[in-house]
């Protein structure tokens, strides 16, 4: 198990989630709930899915987890990537890519989320840092 899991939008980490660090008790009952809602079924594609499977599940909340991003929703945000990181401990990343509005997605299991680095520049003349 990879004890971090992140979510990227064309390479720029946007969430991070540390395995190690648990989950509250009342989150670990959202979760639970997000499971029993989606046992009842979901739409996938545009396709009712009465029974998911835990890959389809995966699908349907990475697909959410995007739109909360996109819409700066944090708590549904952070909710959803949680239940990825639980529910798929070997899962490392979500790579999405977004170009003009369409996204594509991948559930990455075998690259680990090396995290990334900040980068001072100083342009050459001056005293500003960017």
């Amino acid at each position: 198990m990879s004890e971090l899991f992140a979510v990227l939008i064309n390479g720029v980490a946007q969430l991070e989630y540390n395995r190690a660090s648990g989950l509250p008790d009342d989150q670990l009952a959202f979760l639970q709930r997000m499971d029993e809602r989606m046992d009842a079924g979901i739409t996938l594609a545009g396709d009712s899915i009465a029974a998911p499977d835990l890959s389809q599940k995966a699908q349907f909340v990475a697909m959410s987890l995007i739109q909360y991003i996109k819409a700066g929703d944090e708590a549904h945000a952070s909710a959803f990537c949680s239940w990825l990181a639980t529910r798929l401990p070997d899962l490392k990343q979500l790579r999405v890519d977004d170009k003009d509005g369409q996204e594509t997605f991948d559930l990455v299991f075998d690259r680990e989320y090396k995290g990334q680095i900040g980068v001072e520049l100083t342009m050459p003349g001056s005293d500003t840092t960017h």
